[in-house]
């Protein structure tokens, strides 16, 4: 049988890396793809195959998927976990920054899927893999442009899968809760430096300390939940629409889901110390 190929972007470190590996080990030909080749000089010595790509650079991401066509003629899995965490008052992020935000969580996964899908319907088969988050069903105090792009990955998904259904290809999303990586550290520093000071570094103080505690960094899941997840969703027959893995992530969407708006803004201020 021939060995099935995947795409997995943001594969420099965390659920990127950590999928990589699993997909590698279930005897895939596995792509990792990220801005920084050297920081997969690993992945590489361990079989992987790395690829340069920046998600917001549209010539890199046709190299990258002309590269994988070109060498194994089809791309039977697409993971897209490039992502990171712009916080801040909505008021104070520059727009510049909330639209990069965007075009790396959203409109980098579009561009890619839109590129990988020609192939697929021709193969009638493959499976796109959108890593959302929790934060795609849920939101915290600050967080407005990261959440919006979530929001915006999971309502794309779903269109993406009544389309795609016809011709054979599998949409899913995958919700991580709070994950042991740098995207904790990288969005306190991102809301620090916009809303440190002014009429919001109360809040952004104390949010920013909340997603840089030791203490919850302790409680966080390993990366390799989440690779465990997109593996039992690559390689199901019949793949459900979400799955929901990592510290926190059921409780606070079931949450989410069953208390009115005023309630959840009350818990999830006292969760995140935010409370005023």
């Amino acid at each position: 049988m021939t060995a099935r190929i995947a795409l997995v972007t943001g594969a420099s470190s965390g659920i990127g890396e950590a999928t990589a590996r699993k997909l590698h080990a279930l005897g895939y030909v596995v792509y990792g793809a990220a801005r920084r080749v050297d920081r997969m000089e690993q992945l590489a010595a361990d079989g992987i195959r790395t690829i340069a790509m920046d998600v917001t650079d549209d010539d890199s991401l046709r190299t990258a998927v002309d590269r994988i066509l070109s060498e194994t003629g089809r791309i039977d899995v697409l993971v897209n976990n490039a992502g990171y965490g712009s916080y801040g008052a909505v008021e104070e992020v520059p727009l510049d920054e909330a639209r990069y935000q965007f075009e790396v969580n959203v409109f980098g996964a579009a561009r890619l899927i839109q590129l990988v899908l020609p192939g697929m319907r021709t193969q009638r088969s493959g499976t796109i893999v959108n890593i959302s988050s929790m934060g795609g069903r849920i939101y915290t105090p600050l967080g407005g442009w990261y959440h919006g792009t979530k929001f915006a990955l999971e309502a794309l998904s779903d269109c993406l899968r009544l389309e795609t259904k016809p011709f054979g290809v599998d949409v899913v999303v995958i919700e991580p809760g709070s994950i042991q990586t740098e995207w904790g550290d990288i969005a306190a520093g991102n809301l620090r430096k916009v809303s440190a000071d002014g009429p919001y570094a109360k809040r952004a103080g104390a949010m920013a300390a909340s997603m840089a505690s030791e203490a919850n960094a302790r409680r966080n899941s390993p990366p390799t939940v989440i690779a465990d997840a997109i593996a039992k969703a690559v390689t199901a027959r019949g793949p459900r629409t979400r799955y929901t893995a990592g510290f926190a992530a059921k409780p606070l969407i079931t949450l989410r889901r069953v208390l009115p708006d005023r309630a959840f803004d009350a818990l999830i201020s006292r969760v995140t110390g935010t409370a005023v």
